[in-house]
């Protein structure tokens, strides 16, 4: 099996279109209305954020994503989150805008918001970029499409790969948005991710679900889970290839699946509001997946150990704390803790550690962290990134 990366990222998948537009509702002019197009029907498979508050229009791709879908319309700026009933027959009304001018089913269209939460979304404006969005499609949009979906983020997200494996050949391609108010839970931000192959939209979910603990769910920028959070995953079947979780390929399908998910997960942390450190924490030795993922969390969140590592300081101490309160169940006696290859805690104690040779290690820009359990066989490797002045800043006048 050969697995290369590619250029683009949705629509380097075969079956898919896409563009990306500005209709109105950022005030700077910028894209702010996408839309992911496939002249063939595709299966589809979705996470959802465990948030309450679920955003309307999250309901209703809840409801369409088990039927055939066709068309993924997404806006930026406004949420559509927290608008009660005006809200869920706006977002309703999307979906028929775009299935009237594509001629197809108003249910084989998903739909996703992202922005300010609590403000309705202007209509006369969103059907003039849905025009507009349409007239645009092709096979070539998916960078526009991956900047139409930008809120505080710097860049667009994009991750493709193409592998090569017993004569066949498929890409997994994908794009997404998320900066702040990232602490996954099912999900992330939001991500739209292909396949050409054809796949069941129950192989679909279940490879959906296991990647996701592995990828998204394992990044945090600063605690906290949108009502918006969504991960798609659809197969356009375009490649002729069909696949079941029992063949040769379905290893090398979930694969490909993990790297685009990783990369992607990747890119929003490094792109956080703020960011100056990404922080790549390694869980070994741990007795189960979640005592692992619970620990990560509980560092990665910890306010004062985000603030520790944009002050480059070795306080190894907020670690630990954060271990301690984070609910796992593990042997404190048994802990050691590295900064890069810097020892600085061995069987649970302080040890003495060079301070220069940390702080090199603190001054880079990805800072490798890790805590061996000594408890158990189960690995994980979780990402999240410091707190800085940029970020107080960013989300002091966000709604302006």
């Amino acid at each position: 099996m050969a697995m290369e990366k590619t250029a683009g990222g949705v629509t380097s998948v075969k079956g898919v279109d896409a563009a990306g537009v500005h209709c109105g509702i950022k005030k700077n002019g910028e894209k702010d209305l996408a839309l992911l197009y496939c002249p063939e029907p595709a299966r589809a498979a979705g996470v959802f954020t465990r948030n309450l508050f679920k955003a309307p229009p999250l309901l209703v791709t809840e409801q369409h994503v088990k039927m055939p879908t066709r068309a993924v319309i997404i806006n930026s700026g406004n949420a559509n989150a927290c608008t009660g009933e005006q809200g869920f027959k706006d977002a309703m009304a999307t979906a028929e805008l775009v299935a009237e001018k594509l001629g197809i089913a108003p249910a084989e269209v998903l739909v996703s918001s992202t922005g300010v939460i609590g403000v309705y979304l202007p209509m006369d404006r969103m059907a003039q970029g849905v025009d507009k969005a349409v007239d645009s499609l092709s096979n070539t949009g998916g960078n526009d499409a991956a900047c139409a979906i930008m809120t505080t983020d710097t860049v667009p997200k994009e991750s493709a790969y193409t592998v090569d494996s017993g004569g066949h050949s498929f890409t997994v391609g994908g794009m997404a948005k998320g900066s702040g108010m990232i602490c996954p839970d099912m999900a992330t931000m939001l991500a739209f991710i292909y396949t050409d192959l054809d796949i069941s939209r129950e192989g679909l979910q279940k490879a959906l679900n296991r990647v996701v603990e592995q990828s998204f769910n394992l990044v945090t920028v600063d605690g906290d889970t949108s009502t918006n959070d969504m991960v798609l995953l659809l197969s356009t079947g375009a490649s002729g290839i069909k696949v079941e979780e029992e063949a040769p390929l379905w290893a090398d399908f979930e694969n490909a699946l993990f790297q685009v998910c990783q990369d992607l997960a990747y890119r929003i942390v490094s792109d956080g509001e703020g960011v100056t450190k990404v922080i790549r924490l390694s869980v070994k030795g741990a007795s189960d997946y979640q005592v692992a993922r619970t620990l990560a969390r509980a560092v990665l969140n910890s306010c004062l150990v985000k603030t520790a590592f944009f002050g480059e300081d070795a306080n190894w101490g907020r670690i630990i704390t954060a271990m301690g309160y984070s609910g796992a169940e593990f042997n404190p006696s048994k802990v050691d803790i590295f900064l890069g290859d810097v020892q600085v805690t061995d069987q649970g104690a302080g040890v003495v550690f060079d301070e220069d040779k940390a702080k090199k290690v603190l001054q880079q820009r990805e800072v490798p962290v890790l805590i061996d359990l000594h408890s158990g066989s189960q690995e994980i490797t979780a990402f999240g990134c410091d707190l800085s002045y940029e970020y107080v800043t960013i989300n002091s006048d966000y709604r302006s």
